[in-house]
């Protein structure tokens, strides 16, 4: 995978309760110069943390039975950019997320990181 320097002290918050999903795509950004935060695998550990300390976030939409749906909907309200990484189908997705970019289990992680780059 090339460097994406775009990414160059980037902020990225991951959001996934998937332990070996969520640390491959940390190393995957932190190996373009990203500073990573999380993952974070707990609604309500995504909930608390401060929307001033990220640039952009990475969200499952089910983090152990719970919707993150809530977390995207403060982060919609703060004008703070996110992408979904999910296995949910795009037509399950509430309407006020379609302009959201939504990545589908299993995604590429090169990809995704292009995704994460555009909106840092």
């Amino acid at each position: 995978m090339a460097r994406n320097t775009a990414l160059k002290d980037c902020r990225v918050l991951v959001i996934e309760d998937e332990y070996f999903l969520g640390d491959d795509l940390a190393n995957a950004l932190r190996s373009h110069g990203v500073q990573v935060i999380g993952p974070v695998s707990k609604f309500a550990d995504a909930m608390a943390i401060q929307h001033d300390g990220f640039d952009v976030a990475v969200i499952d939409i089910n983090l152990r039975g719970c919707s993150a749906y809530p977390i995207a909907d403060k982060l919609l309200s703060l004008g703070k950019p996110f992408v979904f990484a999910t296995g949910y189908d795009a037509n399950t997705i509430p309407d006020r997320f379609r302009a959201v970019q939504r990545w589908e289990k299993p995604y590429e992680l090169d990809k995704l990181t292009a995704d994460v780059a555009e909106l840092c």
